[in-house]
């Protein structure tokens, strides 16, 4: 009877390595990806690939206010957009040139473009949104629309 990999349990990495290995030569995937998505693994880290970019968002009494740390970039290779709710940070960071000869020991550095969209909590003065940079951390202030008030309503009893 075949074993159900989608079932399987690794308790070592040596194993799990091993049935990833053997998982190329059959049909069945470990991953459970259905047959489209197995054909297009291999495009996922392809020249054109955008990466995904860590922020962290918080809010201030007057401003919404999202972090990233994104070395390597010069402020102008990004891109900042809002667009009614939505906050979108795009950009390219370029591979510096190196040695052909070289051989990496690890190579964990994402290179290429990125790109991050985040849903906004509340509505933001758009034409007073400013970004900065210092150090590598991209930092957007946003300014609370006063628009949208959270007003108490009273009921009254009739």
């Amino acid at each position: 009877m075949a074993e159900d990999k989608s079932s399987v349990f690794f308790t070592n990495l040596e194993d799990l390595k091993s049935n990833l290995e053997n998982d190329q030569r059959d049909d069945s995937s470990v991953l459970n990806l259905p047959k489209k998505a197995e054909e297009e693994k291999e495009q996922w880290f392809a020249e054109d690939y955008e990466g995904q970019l860590a922020v962290d968002v918080f809010q201030t009494k007057d401003n919404i206010i999202v972090k990233s740390t994104i070395a390597g970039i010069k402020p102008e290779d990004l891109e900042i957009y809002v667009h009614n709710d939505l906050l979108t940070i795009r950009g390219k960071r370029e591979e510096e040139k190196t040695e052909e000869d070289s051989e990496y020991f690890y190579k964990e550095c994402y290179w290429g473009g990125f790109s991050r969209s985040v849903i906004l909590p509340v509505e933001v003065q758009v034409d007073k949104v400013e970004a900065s940079m210092k150090n590598g951390v991209l930092t957007i202030v946003m300014p609370k629309s006063n628009k949208s008030k959270l007003v108490n309503v009273e009921v009254k009893e009739e």
